[in-house]
């Protein structure tokens, strides 16, 4: 008998037939992404290539499913646009750190190149004058050995002990070169690869050391001290000063005879200095000239002390020129010695040794008291000289000694110049020359300006590169504020790994005002 029709049953096939048609989707695109990603590659890791079959998208997981340990400095380079495609070939260089003197200036510089000729031409590609850098080979027996060989093209030009030859063969390290050419190095001799038009110029520089002794004076100093018993103004030397005497001990480097660093190495004091001690009387103190109106006044209207004190006698009238008193005073004078008083006008009493009060003109030469005429009368007090300030002592001047670079910083604080040097055989590693390296010039022109501390005042960006914030440069090296080679290191890798070249980052700059 057939089956009857019925919403249940609609309403179930209808369940059956989207969940069969959701099934298929989802095994259709299974099959689609399992042919689309995967894909065959080529993994070059220092020279030694092989073609892999992955499942990553990315260079990144690529190098982490293979096991490939990428330090900071290495160059990771792909074929693509930073993802990874279908017969995309990656190439890893492991970074090592050798030396370069970029316009007189020693740094560290981490490099990829297989030889010193290779290096020096990284630079040259950017338009940096092979004059102005030099790579220094440290005298160390495994760096003269291994990895960088001078000029993997063609000949080299020896220089050592003054004399000029060729080694034919190129293709070795320094070591090798210089034993066959009957040269042996010193412990702290220096090697250097530079260019001089097409040639290629392994130098040695002989370093030898010299000590040198000075002598140098100690000056003495002075010392003032005050003696009452001494006339106002008067100096006498109470002990006379002689000067000091130290050696100095320097240790002086010479590279190839010339001398190129001087650096103290020890003091010694052989003759103390003695102090000069010279005495001075006290200041001359002139008494102040006292007004003459008021104490008139007074007198007049009283004709004694008005308040009491013995002191106010001080304030009496002086004699006028022409005037003569009538009457000596009976009291002794004091010991102290004052300068003659002439009085003005008459006054009022006269001191006699009884305490009785007699209206005469009699003028008063010195002060004396109305109340106690037994009393000597009081000197006039003398201000207390001010003693003479004694001379600070001066240090002894020492010897300036060479400025060093910061602790771990390869390219402190350099010129806009220098740290587009140093950029430019940077970038050339990337293969980023012409176009792409115009473009980062202009870049970083417009970012910081090639200066090293270049700080947007809203953002806190910071550096050449305008790293935002600033510590991300951290990892490529603690003193990432003053060192230059860290801010362009990581601007690189920065550029490297969010556009893949300068020309990128260039125009997103300019279609957004930033990078």
């Amino acid at each position: 008998m057939p089956k009857r029709w019925s919403p249940r049953r609609t309403v179930t096939l209808r369940r059956i037939r989207v969940m069969a048609c959701a099934v298929a989707i989802v095994l259709a695109s299974c099959l689609t992404f399992a042919c689309t990603a995967r894909k065959s590659v080529a993994l070059d890791v220092n020279g030694d290539t092989r073609h892999l079959t992955t499942y990553a998208t990315t260079v990144s997981g690529l190098l982490r499913e293979q096991g490939v340990d990428v330090k900071t400095h290495d160059l990771v380079q792909n074929t693509g646009d930073g993802t990874l495609v279908d017969n995309d070939v990656v190439t890893v260089k492991s970074a090592y750190q050798t030396t370069i003197t970029i316009d007189g200036q020693q740094m560290p510089f981490w490099t990829v190149a297989d030889s010193a000729e290779q290096l020096l031409d990284f630079f040259e590609q950017n338009e940096v004058a092979a004059s102005r850098i030099t790579v220094d080979i440290k005298n160390v027996y495994n760096q003269l050995t291994g990895g960088m060989v001078i000029n993997a093209d063609g000949p080299v030009t020896v220089i050592a002990d003054g004399k000029t030859s060729i080694a034919p063969n190129g293709k070795l390290p320094a070591a090798s070169i210089l034993d066959s050419k009957g040269i042996t190095l010193g412990k702290d001799d220096r090697v250097s690869v530079q260019k001089d038009g097409g040639k290629t110029i392994l130098r040695v520089q002989r370093v030898t050391y010299g000590d040198k002794t000075e002598t140098v004076v100690i000056p003495y100093t002075t010392r003032t001290v005050l003696d009452d018993a001494l006339e106002p103004g008067a100096r006498r030397v109470d002990m006379t000063g002689e000067n000091g005497e130290k050696k100095i001990t320097y240790r002086i480097t010479y590279v190839d005879g010339v001398p190129v660093e001087t650096t103290q190495t020890n003091e010694v004091v052989t003759k103390t200095a003695l102090d000069e001690v010279v005495a001075v009387g006290p200041e001359k103190v002139e008494l102040p000239q006292e007004g003459t109106a008021g104490a008139a006044a007074g007198d007049a209207n009283t004709g004694n002390d008005t308040d009491g004190d013995a002191d106010d006698d001080a304030d009496a009238p002086t004699q006028t020129p022409g005037d003569e008193p009538t009457q000596q005073p009976s009291a002794q004078p004091s010991d102290e010695p004052t300068q003659t008083q002439q009085p003005t006008q008459t006054p009022t009493q006269t001191p006699t040794p009884q305490p009785t009060q007699q209206p005469t003109q009699t003028p008063k030469p010195t002060p004396q008291p109305t109340q106690q005429p037994t009393q000597q009368p009081q000197p006039t007090q003398t201000p207390k000289p001010t003693p003479t300030p004694q001379p600070t002592p001066q240090p002894t001047p020492q010897p300036t000694q060479p400025s060093t670079p910061a602790e771990n910083c390869r390219l402190c604080r350099p010129s806009a110049s220098a740290a587009q040097a140093y950029a430019a055989g940077a970038a050339a590693q990337y293969g980023w020359t012409g176009q792409n390296w115009s473009d980062l010039v202009k870049l970083w022109n417009r970012e910081s300006g090639w200066r090293w501390n270049a700080e947007n005042p809203y953002s806190g960006a910071y550096g050449i590169p305008q790293s935002l914030p600033g510590d991300k440069m951290a990892a490529f090296g603690t003193n990432w504020r003053n060192d230059a080679a860290v801010q362009i290191d990581w601007g690189l890798s920065y550029i490297a790994g969010r556009y893949g070249s300068p020309m990128k980052a260039w125009e997103h700059s300019e279609r957004v005002g930033w990078y």
